[in-house]
């Protein structure tokens, strides 16, 4: 069964740009109120402004479960809840830079943990939750052990909570690489290598766009038979 997002509370961490203000933009057009959580004011204000009057947005910061709790707080009620934000460094095993090899679970495992742990008091049971892994986790590349490690466990969270959240659904998108916002603010020639090679190793030739893993996140938030399970939104990266 799929259900209209009309007059749903979607709440998205991470909302504020990139894959959040895609899903959040197609939310609204479907007639959804939108709370945003960022950490970042001036971004917050200006998804606001870009999104209308169907969206609010407040301070929350994954790193940080009080300020979570505060957010949670202010946005009430939520029918569907995505994580997108996280900032972290991919470093190989023979890293000693400790911080940066233990990033990702610090703040994109963890912080998916913690986030869904503050929304619980204010998930309705015929809502859903979806987490945020990444391709890498079932396909990793050299020198990215523990990122790698981290997107698989996001996958393994999003099982256990649908077992421990149900009736409430829990479902993890798995996107690869995404020719958008955190890409365009990196070098020109990096981006363009980077592109290529995912354009040989994955079927489809080319990497994914926001709006198509927005559109992923949308169906896994509406399909009410879709809970415990992982979609690839990768252009086949995990089958080469």
């Amino acid at each position: 069964m799929t259900e209209s997002l009309l007059g749903k509370r979607i709440v998205l961490i991470g909302g504020s740009s990139g894959i959040g203000l895609a899903v959040a933009q197609r939310a609204v057009a479907e007639g959804a109120d939108i709370v945003i959580g960022a950490r970042n004011a001036d971004k917050r204000a200006r998804a606001v402004k870009h999104l209308g009057s169907k969206a609010v947005a407040y301070h929350a910061d994954t790193s940080d479960q009080a300020s979570l709790a505060a957010f949670f707080d202010e946005a009430g009620q939520t029918d569907h809840l995505f994580i997108s934000a996280a900032i972290y460094s991919i470093a190989g095993i023979d890293s000693d830079d400790q911080q940066a090899v233990e990033s990702p679970f610090r703040s994109k495992f963890w912080g998916q943990y913690h986030a869904v742990k503050q929304a619980l008091p204010y998930l309705t049971r015929d809502g859903s939750v979806t987490l945020m892994s990444g391709a890498a986790g079932a396909r990793p590349l050299k020198g990215a052990a523990a990122y790698a490690a981290c997107n698989s466990a996001i996958e393994g969270l999003g099982r256990a909570l649908a077992n421990d959240l149900a009736p409430v659904r829990v479902n993890t998108v798995s996107p690869g690489t995404i020719d958008g916002h955190l890409w365009q603010n990196r070098p020109a020639a990096i981006r363009d290598a980077a592109f290529e090679h995912y354009g040989r190793i994955a079927l489809a030739g080319r990497p994914g766009t926001e709006a198509e893993v927005a559109d992923a996140v949308l169906f896994l938030m509406k399909n009410r038979f879709m809970t415990g399970s992982v979609l690839y939104v990768d252009g086949g990266y995990i089958l080469r």
